[in-house]
């Protein structure tokens, strides 16, 4: 018998063991235990998120002392006749205090409430995918009962342990080893993230206002290196854009030069400068080809229509580079057919409505209406009413009884005024911030429309990227209608967009935009307090997000009366940091500018060496950290044997000093002094031995010296590069001596 038990003791011992890990894992043996290859979630019986384990590296995901449910009810107020009569009346939350498992179906209950929730998971080894089915609730046998409504359901919230990197977007826990996503797969799914003191609590929800039931989202707990391949698989098995394919293209860091009023008579002059920048794509506003967005009628300038549109593609493709189209999508222009005319379209979006307290002739100045009109719009051009088919514009209202709306021009736009019954119902429409522009109402079929408009100008021309520009102009819920009106153009488009960027990013959007925004433009002289505030805060936010962030829109401007213009230095500026986050760059190519600035070719040519170098991976990853460095600045050279050479170097005069920019570094081991003349040609004159200096272009050709009365005279045009055998400092002094500044 001791001898049977002394056999038996090994298998005993790792049976005891297997028992105490699996207990320290999952808690209570009535735990709910969600897992796949890469992690094993843990949801107690009542209800919290107790564990999530990330399986190859071992490491908790969660903040185990946690108490919070892994599922809610939200009601704006108690609907339960009995809960109604013990709870005030504001949004509650009933938190799920039951949880079971059947099958691959989690039954969860909820605290006061008597809904019982059915959410089906699908279980691969890249994700667990949750969806709320259906929904029961069971009547007591006493009170007064009745099924009540549900305004938010929580479909999944995770105390997700804080790591070095929070990607917002993407809603994405991460640091070199780990990852935790909760993200949606549909844009019907509200994402969102809550910052408590050692957790991120990442939420996935559900509006009844939107969607309640079919909608998704999945946990994906992976390495980092594993996670874009996860949620590749997810966007393939969702039929989800396809976010990651499009960060992975060859053509994702392309930088764009944006055509500034293009036609067929001016598109070859256009090419010409972008190549001269080195740009492989090419963004047409659709400003330049149609009167206005809604129905997109063509200007004058293209008399053919797509066919003028498609001859400036087709150069574009000639020359080896890629069109893409910059388009308003959720708006409709004022001077647009939607709204001029006698039957202006009545889909758009109300920022407030109204009701008519008695009748309206056609004639009318004042409306008389049942609402008080406090804090009603009143900037100019922002107040235009609909009455069924009747624009109206008011000047003024009253907030006491009786309330008016009054200086009202009637049959704005080619409509017809009307008369008006009292209790008729208008609304004030929502005019964009321009204002030019009135926002689509998304839940009509306008949306639609235009995005079908959009696809056949899309596919006529051989467009293959897009700008979503006034990507803010929808009405709530933004994390909704935002990604929402995106979808729908998108979904017109074929072929699918090598990528795209847009002006407002939501969660879902992240498949759609698959790189992040430019800004608007910035002047000459504040270029680097605006990319040290905006851009490159948005790089280093967005780069947490997986995504690259536009170092742009950079206009093109000539020196004039009120700007010095853009000068090279600013280019090496833009493109050093761009480089530094794996970002483009894009150029307003205002064309008027890039003739008449005498710098343009030194311009273009900075552009052009650093997206070379990008493009060909000269730079190293350390090399790259040195770049981020926003207080130091580079200069970008190429010598002879197409070799690229990266020097810090520091400005010698100031925006205000002209007409002489000046730069110094030290090359090899000399001093070494950058400059140009800002806006025409001079000369300055050193007085130094001619023997100490060396004067030689941007490609290192000596240029010929000459010496006047005892001193050097060198020329100041384009960049120019001399190198002076001294010091630094007194190389400096020197320069600036020579220019008067001393």
């Amino acid at each position: 018998m001791k001898s049977r038990l002394m056999n038996l003791f090994p298998a005993i011992l790792c049976l005891l063991f297997y028992s105490v890990t699996t207990n320290a894992i999952t808690g209570k043996s009535s735990d709910i235990v969600i897992e796949n290859s890469q992690m094993r979630l843990v949801i107690s019986s009542d209800g919290k998120a107790r564990s999530l384990i990330h399986k190859s590296s071992g490491q908790e995901c969660l903040d185990t002392q946690s108490e919070l449910p892994v599922c809610a009810i939200t009601q704006y107020r108690p609907y339960d006749n009995e809960n109604f009569l013990m709870f005030p009346a504001k949004p509650r939350t009933f938190p799920s205090n039951k949880v079971e498992r059947i099958g691959d179906t989690l039954r969860v209950e909820f605290e006061d409430t008597y809904d019982i929730a059915y959410i089906p998971m699908h279980i691969t080894d890249d994700y667990i995918h949750f969806t709320l089915d259906k929904i029961d609730y069971r009547i007591e046998d006493f009170g007064v009962k009745r099924k009540t409504e549900i305004d938010e359901f929580t479909l999944m919230q995770l105390p997700v342990r804080k790591r070095e990197n929070f990607g917002e977007w993407l809603n994405v826990v991460w640091d070199g080893g780990v990852a935790v996503n909760l993200l949606a797969t549909s844009p019907c799914t509200r994402i969102d993230a809550f910052q408590q003191k050692n957790a991120i609590n990442l939420y996935a929800g559900l509006d009844y206002q939107v969607k309640l039931f079919g909608a998704g989202a999945a946990l994906i707990t992976t390495s980092k290196d594993r996670l874009l391949p996860c949620i590749d698989r997810l966007e393939r098995d969702y039929n989800m854009p396809l976010g990651v394919e499009s960060r992975l293209r060859q053509e994702y860091p392309y930088s764009y030069y944006e055509l500034r009023n293009v036609t067929t008579e001016n598109i070859d002059e256009h090419i010409s400068f972008a190549k001269k920048g080195g740009f492989k794509t090419i963004v047409i506003y659709y400003v330049d080809f149609a009167k206005s967005c809604g129905h997109y009628p063509w200007r004058k300038e293209y008399p053919n229509g797509m066919k003028d549109l498609k001859e400036i593609t087709d150069k574009i493709y000639k020359a080896g580079m890629i069109p893409g189209l910059h388009l308003h999508y959720s708006k409709v222009g004022r001077d647009d057919p939607y709204l001029m005319g006698d039957n202006p379209d009545t889909r758009f979006n109300h920022v407030r409505n109204f009701t008519l307290a008695r009748p309206v002739d056609s004639t009318s100045t004042v409306l008389y209406i049942e609402e008080n009109p406090e804090g009603i719009q009143m900037e100019k051009n922002r107040t235009l009413l609909q009455i069924g088919k009747e624009l109206i514009l008011y000047t003024g209202f009253t907030t006491t009884p009786p309330y008016q709306l009054t200086g009202c021009t009637r049959g704005v736009g080619g409509s017809v005024p009307r008369v008006y019954d009292k209790g008729e119902r208008f609304g004030l429409l929502d005019v964009d911030d321009w204002p030019l522009f009135v926002r689509v109402d998304q839940n009509t079929g306008l949306q639609k429309e235009i995005a079908e408009r959009l696809g056949q100008i899309y596919e006529g021309a051989g467009f293959r990227f897009v700008y979503f520009d006034g990507a803010e102009d929808v009405p709530m819920p933004y994390w909704y209608n935002v990604s929402r009106s995106q979808l729908a153009v998108y979904n017109e488009l074929s072929p699918k967009p090598l990528y795209a960027e847009g002006a407002l990013k939501s969660h879902y959007g992240w498949h759609i935009l698959s790189r992040g925004n430019a800004f608007d433009i910035f002047p000459p002289e504040r270029i680097r307090p605006a990319m040290k505030k905006y851009t490159t805060r948005a790089a280093r936010q967005i780069a947490k997000d997986f995504t690259s962030v536009n170092f742009g829109w950079v206009n093109y401007l000539a020196p004039s009366e009120k700007t010095i213009g853009m000068q090279p230095d600013m280019y090496e500026y833009i493109c050093s940091h761009a480089v530094a986050w794996n970002s483009p760059i894009s150029l307003v190519g205002n064309l008027n500018d890039l003739r008449k600035h005498p710098r343009t070719d030194d311009n273009l040519q900075v552009i052009r060496w650093w997206e070379e170098a990008k493009l060909k991976g000269v730079f190293t990853e350390a090399q790259k950290e040195m770049l981020k460095n926003l207080d130091q600045e580079y200069i970008l050279l190429k010598d002879k044997g197409g070799r690229y050479d990266l020097y810090p170097y520091k400005q010698i005069t100031t925006d205000a000093e002209l007409p002489i920019r000046a730069f110094v570094f030290e090359k090899h081991g000399k001093t070494c002094i950058v400059y140009w003349h800002m806006s025409g040609s001079g000369e300055v004159v050193l007085d130094i031995d001619k023997r100490k200096i060396r004067l030689s272009d941007v490609v290192g050709k000596r240029i010929p010296i000459r010496e006047k009365d005892g001193k050097v005279v060198i020329p100041a045009a384009g960049r120019l590069f001399l190198d002076i055998d001294l010091p630094v400092e007194e190389a400096i002094s020197l320069f600036r001596k020579s220019l008067g500044l001393l």
